[in-house]
């Protein structure tokens, strides 16, 4: 029994470009899931710039199990792009989702109230409407990958 079936590439009719796309994605999650996962602060103090005197391990603690999720998400958008075409459409809309969601509660909802915004909150408000387009183009058919 093989650990992953045959790839299903010669299936999808979407923009390679669309692949590609998720696959980028899923290394610009699985780095800050690293970077969350092994730096001894998970990148709480030194890039987001959160204050770790009150309750510093309860706060490293959550942020290396958020980059163990965005690590293991991260490699299943890499897989989706390189061997398991057809389903790009379906995770351009979970990176949609997910980065929508990001950006509303660091701009406007529970992130809003710190003046403080980490990187995060930046790359998702500007990845949305890049997702939307590959999203599209992955939708478009008659392109062969």
């Amino acid at each position: 029994m093989k650990l992953l079936p045959v790839s299903t590439n010669s299936q999808y009719d979407g923009a390679r470009a669309s692949a590609w796309f998720l696959m980028l994605a899923g290394v610009f999650s699985m780095v800050p899931g690293c970077i969350h996962y092994f730096l001894p602060d998970g990148g709480a103090g030194v890039i987001a710039g959160i204050d770790l005197s009150i309750r510093g391990q309860t706060i490293i603690a959550v942020f290396a199990w958020m980059g163990a999720m965005q690590i293991v998400h991260g490699a299943a958008q890499f897989l989706i792009g390189w061997r398991y075409r057809p389903l790009v459409p379906f995770f351009l809309v979970l990176v949609i989702v997910e980065r929508a969601l990001m950006a509303v509660d660091g701009w406007f909802l529970k992130g809003a109230a710190s003046s403080n915004h980490p990187p995060e909150h930046y790359a998702s408000a500007a990845v949305v409407p890049i997702a939307v387009v590959f999203l599209w183009l992955s939708l478009r058919p008659g392109r062969k990958s």
